[in-house]
Formats: structure tokens, sequence, C-alpha cells
């Protein structure tokens, strides 16, 4: 695709799995990531706490994706 309208014809799905697969390419090079703002760093923490306090509210990423899916399909 050469150019940004011709992404946007595709379907949401195809959109969405698009922006997995480009996210999933930055994150295999971890080094090449930007640093995280302190906003994030603190919410990081703030997720990791509660996870602390309450291990046993989570959901798996499997889960959310399948739940995600529903919604765009």
């Amino acid at each position: 695709m050469s150019n940004l309208s011709e992404l946007f014809k595709l379907s949401a799905a195809e959109r969405v799995q698009l922006a997995q697969d480009l996210w999933d390419s930055v994150a295999s090079e971890p080094d090449r990531m930007p640093p995280l703002s302190q906003a994030q760093k603190n919410e990081i923490d703030r997720r990791l706490a509660d996870h602390v306090v309450n291990p046993a509210n989570i959901e798996s990423w499997g889960d959310v994706r399948d739940r995600l899916w529903l919604r765009i399909g």
C-alpha cells in the first residue's frame, strides 16, 4: 500500500491486525523503543502495586484479545 488513504480502505479487523503487527515489530526491538515518560512509569508502578494487593484480579491477554475481536467483528 502506497499511502495512508489506502490503509483506511481496510476493514476494522484488518486495521487492528495491522496495528498489532506493527506494534509486534516495534516490540521485537526493545533497545530501539522510546523511553517511558514519568507518567507511564507511575502508571506501571500503580498497576503493579494493585496486582500485589489483588493478585487474582487478572485477565489473560487471550481473553482481552478475544473480547476486543468480538467488539469489532
